[in-house]
């Protein structure tokens, strides 16, 4: 009889396994809409629907805030069922449980399914604006203390952390002012309601593409981006900075490993598709896909250089 009842089970855990995805799938963006998580969740639902088949369809929904706090929480506190998934960034991953009890506990509260995007840092400012290179941008901060401020997706961010060690490299003082999101941030830069955006390179060219009057200054990558060859990195301009925002997809932890099977499998093809190529370089999004494996290694590396800069350089106040 137990025998009977276990194989029972067996075959009743398969169909439902075999059925998913048997309603909506929430993919969870931890920022404003209009960003470039939101513009890459955008472009890859298609394709996750596509691969994952059987009908899938996936709703995007927005909870912004905190730099990246709730969103991040509420993919990692919902059941570990398949239906909710997102996107999960870095530095703010890893940065949120370093300063404080994050809700979201930190990166082991997730199922990783694989990396998007690899998108560097950079400074904006608007198209008016005196500077036109870090080195002119340092000089004004130091002839005006705390006068220019710097908008940025939230505390701990990586646009807020390369804020700080560029603050420390050109011994300047800048003002911090977080935000939602880059939408948010571009629309604060566009009205001249902060002096600089700390933009990812990406947005920043896809938002100069589409005509807003802004200006690149510098991005910190370690070399420069295909998508912006002509702009100088901070390291040719003077400034040993490297920084960016990885854009990967996760789910909570515990999933039953067919569905974390078939959402891996999903992740991957869509990465790889050329139409989804093809309208991730439209809006200037940098691609480095990453496997579940590989995310993770290059997430617990990085959390060992940002345990150590919380040392040097305390963000949570700042």
């Amino acid at each position: 009889m137990k025998h009977l009842l276990l194989a029972v089970l067996f075959v009743v855990c398969g169909v439902a396994n075999a059925a998913y995805p048997e309603k909506p799938i929430n993919l969870i963006v931890a920022y404003s809409p209009g960003g470039g998580t939101d513009l890459i969740a955008r472009a890859i639902a298609p394709y996750l629907e596509k691969y994952l088949g059987g009908g899938a369809r996936m709703v995007i929904v927005h909870r912004p805030g905190a730099g990246g706090e709730i969103g991040f929480a509420a993919i990692a506190n919902a059941p570990a069922d398949g239906y909710t998934i997102g996107f999960v960034n870095t530095p703010p991953l890893i940065t949120v449980p370093i300063e404080r009890s994050a809700q979201f506990g930190g990166p082991q509260r997730f199922d990783l399914l694989g990396n998007v995007i690899d998108d560097p840092c950079n400074f904006s400012v608007h198209s008016d604006a005196p500077f036109r290179n870090l080195k002119e941008l340092a000089e004004f901060a130091k002839a005006n203390p705390g006068k220019v401020t710097v908008g940025s997706s939230g505390i701990g961010s990586d646009d807020h952390l390369v804020m700080l060690m560029f603050e420390r490299a050109a011994g300047v003082k800048m003002t911090h002012v977080p935000f939602k999101g880059a939408a948010d941030v571009r629309t604060a830069l566009l009205s001249k309601q902060i002096t600089v955006g700390a933009i990812n390179i990406g947005e920043a060219v896809q938002s100069i593409k589409g005509g807003a009057p802004m200006r690149n200054i510098g991005q910190f990558a370690p070399a420069r981006a295909t998508v912006a060859p002509e702009l100088p990195t901070a390291r040719e301009q003077g400034y040993d900075i490297e920084l960016s925002s990885l854009r990967g997809m996760a789910a909570p932890r515990g999933l039953p490993p067919e569905i974390r099977e078939r959402l891996v499998k999903a992740v991957a093809a869509a990465a790889a598709d050329p139409e989804f190529q093809a309208k991730a370089t439209s809006v200037f999004a940098p691609l480095r896909y990453l496997s579940p494996a590989e995310f993770d290694r290059v997430i617990r590396e990085a959390e060992v250089g940002f345990r150590q800069l919380w040392k040097e350089l305390p963000w949570g106040d700042k």
